[in-house]
């Protein structure tokens, strides 16, 4: 059996921390079992030292989470371990910059093309690609740019 590269041994203040939080019902479901997989992974003398498999099946999460949870709390502390992190950017850049959302308006605000009584998303969609404005735009982001706007 490989031997583990991150152990967890809880100082007696730090367990009773994380009894406590667990006991008193005030935070979220993830952090609660992030404080158990701690107190279950914990090695020190008296502590379960449960494997990794055993504790996820016991708390109902993956084999990785638990793996992932040690990892924090011994490279960066007990906070950090049960800290959901802040995500650094948004998974997926925007597709309309601010220039893109003001020629969108003025596209919206113009005459409409054909005789036709009013834009529709798809229309304005399909004209911004047109003219280059970018590449490829949906007309719900049209859609959701333009709410945001009046």
């Amino acid at each position: 059996m490989p031997c583990k590269r991150y152990v967890v041994t809880l100082t007696g203040e730090e367990r009773g921390r994380l009894d406590a939080l667990t006991r008193a019902g005030k935070r979220s479901a993830r952090t609660v079992t992030r404080a158990r997989i701690l107190l279950l992974t914990d090695q020190t003398e008296g502590g379960p030292g449960w494997e990794d498999r055993r504790v996820a099946e016991a708390l109902g999460c993956g084999h990785r989470t638990v793996e992932r949870i040690r990892e924090r709390f011994v490279t960066e502390g007990i906070d950090a371990a049960l800290a959901t992190r802040a995500r650094t950017a948004p998974p997926r850049p925007p597709v309309l910059d601010g220039a893109a959302e003001a020629r969108l308006v003025a596209l919206a605000c113009s005459a409409t093309p054909d005789g036709r009584k009013a834009w529709t998303l798809r229309m304005l969609a399909d004209k911004l690609v047109e003219l280059e404005v970018v590449t490829a735009v949906s007309y719900e982001t049209v859609r959701r740019t333009l709410k945001k706007m009046s």
